[in-house]
C-alpha cells in the first residue's frame, strides 16, 4: 500500500491525562509512520491536557492542538477534506457530535471516513439503549469502516446489526520502543499494583478486585496509581499515588511483585477487549494478574503467561500463593508471547487491511 494522508480526529495523541487511550494512540500511529502513512492527529485544548503533556510534539505525527469551540473544530474538519483516510475516534471529549456526523460525509471515492472505537462496549449499550434516539445510530452506516479497541466477535456483530459497512478490531499491542524492562524502582515497590482512573463503571470492580484483596491480605502492600482516587476510602495497606505518567509506566510495571488489571463492566462483559496496561505490563515483564474475560487466551495462556481472577478473593488467594520466582517465570512468559505475537508493528499490518 503506498503512504496515505491521515487526517485523525482523537482526544489527545501528546497526553494521557484523563485519557487512557493515548498509548494505544501512539503506538498505532508511529507504525504507521514507520510504514510510509502521513497522520495530521487534531485534538482539542481541553481538559488540562496540554498542561500535562507526556511528549512532545512527535517526528512521525503532524499534531494540531484547537481551541475547544465549534468554530475551531469546523476549521480543522476543513483542513481535513480531501486526505485518504479522515477518521473520527470516540470520546474525544468536545465536540463529538459534530465531528461524528461531519466526518461520517465525508465518505467519497478519493476519501475513507473511519469511525475508531476505542470504547465499543460502551457506545454499543448507549446506542442499543436508546435505539433510534442516539444520534450515533443513524451515522454508523455512512462511515466506509468501523475499527475498534477490541471486542472479537460480539462487537463486530453488533455493530453489523446496526448497519456498519464493514467492523474490523484493531487490539491493544506493545509498543516495543517505549514500553520494555528496567530496573525496579522504590516509588512503587509493593506486592501488587493497579493503575487506572476512576470511572463509573469500572469503580465497583476495583473496589471488588483491589481493595477486597487489600483487605483479606493486610500484610502485603498494595498500590493505586491513576486520576481521581483521591476521595475514595481505602484498605490502609492501600497506597493511593495518583496520576503516572506514562514516562514513568515502566517502572510502576517492573517493580512490584505482580501487577494487576481490571477491565471496565462493559468491556468484561463483551469480552476480547485486553486494556493497554495488559500489553505494557507484559512488555515490561511483569507479573500479570487480570480479572477474568472471554478471549485472555487468545493473547496469553493462562497460568503459564498470566494469572486470572473471578473476584477480590482469587486475587488475595493468588498473592497468598505467588512467590517472587514464579512471578518472575510468568513475567517472561509473557514478554516471549507479546514480543512475538502483539506489537504495534504487527497491529499496523491490520489496520492497513482493514483500509483496503
Amino acid at each position: 500500500m503506498s503512504g496515505l494522508d491521515i487526517a485523525f480526529f482523537g482526544s489527545s495523541l501528546v497526553s494521557s491525562y484523563w485519557n487512557g487511550a493515548a498509548t494505544y494512540y501512539r503506538g498505532i500511529i508511529r507504525s504507521l509512520a514507520a510504514r510510509g502513512h502521513r497522520v495530521s492527529f487534531y485534538e482539542p485544548d481541553a481538559y488540562g491536557r496540554q498542561q500535562r503533556r507526556d511528549i512532545a510534539d512527535p517526528p512521525w505525527a503532524r499534531v494540531v492542538v484547537y481551541p475547544a469551540t465549534e468554530d475551531a473544530a469546523r476549521r480543522c474538519l476543513d483542513e481535513a477534506r480531501g486526505s485518504d483516510v479522515v477518521i473520527k475516534a470516540s470520546g474525544v471529549g468536545v465536540h463529538d457530535q459534530l465531528l461524528e456526523a461531519e466526518v461520517a460525509a465525508m465518505s467519497s471515492p478519493s476519501t475513507a471516513s473511519v469511525f475508531w472505537d476505542v470504547d465499543a462496549p460502551a457506545t454499543l449499550d448507549r446506542v442499543q439503549h436508546h435505539g433510534g434516539r442516539d444520534p450515533f445510530h443513524a451515522l454508523i452506516p455512512r462511515y466506509d469502516a468501523i475499527l475498534t479497541y477490541g471486542g472479537g466477535d460480539p462487537v463486530v456483530r453488533a455493530y453489523e446489526a446496526l448497519g456498519a459497512r464493514r467492523c474490523v478490531p484493531i487490539y491493544n499491542a506493545l509498543d516495543t520502543s517505549t514500553h520494555f524492562p528496567v530496573p525496579r524502582d522504590p516509588r512503587f515497590d509493593c506486592d501488587l499494583a493497579f493503575l487506572g482512573n476512576r470511572l463509573p463503571d469500572r469503580e465497583r470492580r476495583v473496589e471488588d478486585f483491589l481493595f477486597r484483596a487489600a483487605e483479606a491480605q493486610p500484610a502485603q502492600r498494595f498500590l493505586l496509581g491513576g486520576s481521581g482516587w483521591s476521595d475514595k476510602a481505602r484498605p490502609a495497606n492501600l497506597d493511593y499515588i495518583g496520576h503516572v505518567g506514562t514516562f514513568d509506566h515502566n517502572a510502576f510495571n517492573c517493580s512490584p511483585r505482580a501487577v494487576l488489571n481490571i477491565s471496565r463492566e462493559s468491556m468484561a462483559r463483551y469480552g476480547f477487549s485486553p486494556a493497554t496496561r495488559v500489553f505494557e505490563a507484559a512488555g515490561a515483564g511483569a507479573c500479570l494478574i487480570t480479572d477474568a474475560w472471554e478471549g485472555i487466551e487468545q493473547f496469553l495462556e493462562p497460568g503459564v503467561e498470566v494469572l486470572v481472577a473471578r473476584d477480590g478473593a482469587e486475587v488475595a488467594a493468588q498473592m497468598s500463593e505467588l512467590t517472587e520466582e514464579r512471578a518472575r517465570q510468568i513475567g517472561a512468559a509473557a514478554y516471549r508471547r507479546i514480543c512475538a505475537e502483539h506489537t504495534y508493528g504487527q497491529r499496523a499490518l491490520d489496520v492497513e487491511k482493514a483500509l483496503t
